[in-house]
């Protein structure tokens, strides 16, 4: 088997050393995919010395099988549909259009919860560094990529430290770089990969970026 991260500390302090190799990001911007995500590229924030912000993405679950996504949706609009699972499951439009309807509600709430009224940053001219806990199937990722596409970033970077080798290869045909640190075959699920894969809350996705914006002077935000 391989190696499993201690936790998502450990995995954002890994791939923010393999990033740190890459030049050219003294300017690049780090949003992270809550929840999840947060803690990560917290990591690879600090060590670059990138702002760090989110990104929203919601996954588009199939009603009773939550956890199989049919698609994804991200701000500005995107939406990404899994065309096998919907032939596979010959699920409905009138089923899509309510569950986007409602994880798009959702979306604006944490949009709204975590920036707290502050303004997104600058995406435009910039390096981008997509980031999350793992990719099992890459559709949240790729309405990501395809969001930040739209404000005409220099370059957009994913990192993630977990995916199947399938799913790195197809992001790597929609992002200029993908950094995965661990391509496991079989996947199973990202948390397998994790000794430590607690649930997150918003008020910890606050938190991490509130110190990323303002880092203290002692101790730091509590990390998962």
């Amino acid at each position: 088997m391989d190696t499993r991260f201690r936790d998502r500390t450990e995995a954002g302090r890994q791939l923010a050393e393999r990033l740190a190799q890459r030049p050219g990001l003294e300017d690049a911007v780090v949003l992270a995919l809550p929840r999840g995500g947060v803690p990560v590229g917290y990591e690879i924030a600090k060590a670059l010395g990138s702002e760090l912000d989110v990104i929203v993405v919601r996954k588009l679950g199939v009603p009773g099988h939550e956890e199989l996504a049919m698609g994804a949706i991200a701000s500005g609009g995107v939406r990404i549909m899994n065309e096998e699972v919907l032939e596979m499951l010959h699920i409905p439009a009138a089923v899509i259009e309510r569950t986007a309807a409602r994880e798009q509600t959702e979306l604006e709430r944490r949009e709204r919860a975590y920036r707290g009224g502050r303004e997104a940053p600058r995406v435009s001219g910039r390096p981008v560094i997509l980031v999350d806990d793992g990719a099992a199937t890459g559709s949240t990722i790729r309405a990501a990529i395809r969001a930040v596409r739209q404000q005409g970033p220099e370059r957009v970077l994913v990192a993630v430290p977990v995916a199947p080798p399938e799913v790195c290869e197809m992001l790597a045909g929609e992002a200029d770089e993908v950094v995965c640190l661990l391509t496991p075959e079989p996947f199973i699920a990202i948390s397998v990969w994790y000794e430590s894969f607690p649930q997150l809350g918003d008020d910890e996705v606050r938190a991490l970026l509130a110190e990323a914006a303002h880092p203290a002077r002692e101790g730091g935000p509590r990390r998962a």
